[in-house]
């Protein structure tokens, strides 16, 4: 099934060049899991997988679009990594991997795509699911703020030349419908964003410890910022 990602895979990395601040978040938490496997779930283009495989931990990687697996696969093979990426089409409530690990990651808001806590709910026990007991979860979301919602409503703006993008934010429903349109492929989707409180209680459900939440990629504690980054495990057993 064809997902927008799939129109824009490959202006995926030219629209997201300037997001490198999360990449050495995640590459020292998989270093903490070497020599792996880990799991990435909406690994996309492989920006974080591929540095991680580059560090030396094989990497397990879901995506829901083929096209974006097919932009990783070229970029692993570039920077010579593709012996320690094994790439899987699939759906992160659904993931197809069967192995267990001790980490899970889950970078780049990619769980903005669920629009329900049915659906949170789903993906969180799914990748809780994937770990051994006394694995760890990493990913992050945001909340937006007031003075991005104001600086970017309903305007298109120049992200990257000649790549532009429009949020439109419905902050009653909490969705941002983001669109996307560079000189050959455009695509819009739909985000939706739930409060610090509300994911810190649908990790309990889901099973997982909750053992820390910052405020940004450098690890300082949340303190009611628009990003935050949850650090999460499942419990050892016995």
């Amino acid at each position: 099934m064809a997902t927008p990602y799939d129109s824009i895979a490959r202006l995926y990395d030219p629209w997201s060049r300037s997001v490198v601040e999360d990449v050495e978040f995640y590459v020292q938490e998989a270093l903490r899991a070497t020599p792996g496997p880990i799991v990435e779930l909406g690994v996309g283009t492989g920006r974080i997988a591929v540095p991680v495989a580059a560090a030396g931990v094989t990497v397990i990687g879901v995506d829901s679009s083929e096209g974006m697996l097919a932009v990783c696969r070229e970029q692993a093979g570039l920077a010579g990594v593709t012996a320690h990426l094994d790439l899987r089409l699939g759906d992160y409530r659904r993931p197809p991997v069967l192995e267990r690990v001790e980490l899970v990651l889950c970078p780049f808001r990619a769980y903005l795509h669920l629009h329900t806590d049915e659906e949170r709910l789903d993906a969180l026990r799914a990748a809780h699911d994937l770990l051994v007991p006394g694995g760890r979860f990493a990913f992050d979301v945001f909340t937006p703020g007031r003075e991005d919602i104001d600086e970017t409503d309903g305007r298109w703006l120049e992200r990257e030349p000649g790549i532009f993008e429009r949020a439109d934010w419905d902050e009653e429903a909490r969705t941002l419908t983001l669109s996307l349109r560079g000189p050959e492929h455009e695509a819009t989707m739909t985000l939706s964003w739930i409060s610090v409180e509300e994911w810190r209680a649908l990790l309990g459900q889901a099973g997982f410890r909750v053992d820390a939440c910052y405020g940004w990629f450098d690890r300082r504690p949340w303190a009611g910022h628009d990003d935050s980054i949850w650090i999460a495990s499942r419990p050892d057993v016995g």
